[in-house]
């Protein structure tokens, strides 16, 4: 696909450029270097250079050079040759830099607290439309967001990426606490082992609702077979993003309660969704809409103490440049332009670079 995106670069000096283009491969040993560590590194030597990615290349400056996926590819491989270490003050400094702009705590999932009784909500993208808050609105919303009452340990935001094919991530995915997933992805039968089954929390495009369940009109109990297997999940859907998502979203809402169903759907807030979406565009990511996969794993940096992400990557090819395909369940491309996915992964870079999030590149060591 060869994206080319801006990236973030500041002060990207020879020293750095040389630190980035040169292999992590040990020097001449000598009496005064540091053991070998058990890649044939001298530790210090690669402590140095994962600083020099870390604190130059992974800037939050606003970008303005364009490059292609090969450089994200070359970042990547460079920092998946770091070891990773929680900073956890880096962690707290960002996760208090999202609460005072967004609250996920209080404002990710729209609730009766945030939503009162005969408000009108501005919808997250038609933003000029709103939505009279009945008692029938009122009533299918959560008193308060239903994970305001956690602050989960270790959280799992698991993307659909083609990189979790043969990944062997499942059972580490289904350790963590809370595990979040995107659209409805499969998890049933041999992709178990590499994406896991756990689902806490799901989140719904409306689309996939129209398209494949013909808005619920029909195709009710093939849709409540095919969500059976995440088990007592959140279904969450974007009811408040467009006024064409509302009554599928709805639509769903009512199935479920209908059927008596294990899961329950809730809807993300559209203030939280523009406050987030205000709050990434001063870090450069100016698309259309954030992509659902980002969207959750801000929230999860509130909401969690631990964040890793899997399945998370936009490119064509892995790291050692083998061809993948989009998804690890097909090759379904998504709409040029609507996403900024190389951009947002810039920033899920960075925040791997500096110890607040951590990143699964490729295998898992429980493979």
């Amino acid at each position: 696909r060869g994206w080319e995106e801006e990236a973030g670069v500041a002060a990207v000096t020879p020293k750095v450029v040389r630190a980035l283009r040169s292999p992590l491969t040990p020097l001449p040993q000598t009496e005064n270097r540091t053991t070998l560590n058990k890649n044939g590194i001298y530790q210090f030597e690669q402590a140095s250079k994962c600083k020099a990615i870390q604190d130059n290349i992974l800037s939050s400056s606003i970008k303005k050079k364009r490059y292609s996926e090969d450089y994200y590819l070359h970042i990547a491989t460079k920092l998946q040759n770091c070891t990773w270490v929680k900073k956890p003050e880096e962690s707290t400094k960002f996760r208090s830099e999202l609460a005072s702009c967004c609250d996920a705590v209080h404002n990710f999932i729209a609730s009766q607290s945030n939503s009162p009784l005969g408000s009108n909500m501005s919808y997250e993208v038609d933003s000029k439309k709103t939505i009279h808050i009945t008692e029938d609105i009122f009533k299918m919303l959560p008193v308060s967001s239903p994970l305001s009452v956690y602050r989960f340990k270790n959280c799992a935001v698991v993307g659909n990426g083609g990189i979790l094919k043969n990944s062997s991530c499942g059972e580490e995915i289904d350790s963590s606490d809370f595990v979040f997933r995107c659209n409805l992805p499969p998890t049933t039968g041999n992709l178990s082992k590499d994406v896991g089954i756990k689902t806490n929390l799901v989140t719904v495009n409306p689309s996939i609702i129209s398209q494949k369940y013909k808005k619920l009109n029909e195709k009710k109990t093939e849709f409540l077979e095919n969500i059976a297997v995440y088990g007592d999940t959140f279904l969450l859907l974007p009811a408040f993003s467009f006024r064409s998502n509302t009554a599928t979203s709805f639509k769903v809402y009512h199935t479920l309660k209908e059927f008596k169903a294990t899961q329950r759907a809730i809807f993300f807030h559209p203030t939280y969704l523009k406050s987030l979406a205000q709050f990434w565009r001063t870090k450069g990511v100016k698309a259309y809409r954030l992509s659902s996969g980002f969207m959750i794993t801000s929230a999860a940096l509130e909401l969690c103490e631990n964040v890793k992400l899997y399945g998370f990557w936009p490119f064509s090819k892995s790291i050692d440049k083998m061809p993948i395909s989009h998804h690890y369940y097909d090759n379904q491309l998504p709409k040029p332009g609507f996403h900024a996915m190389p951009k947002e992964y810039n920033q899920i870079l960075e925040l791997h670079g500096k110890g607040i999030l951590k990143v699964q590149f490729g295998k898992c060591e429980s493979g």
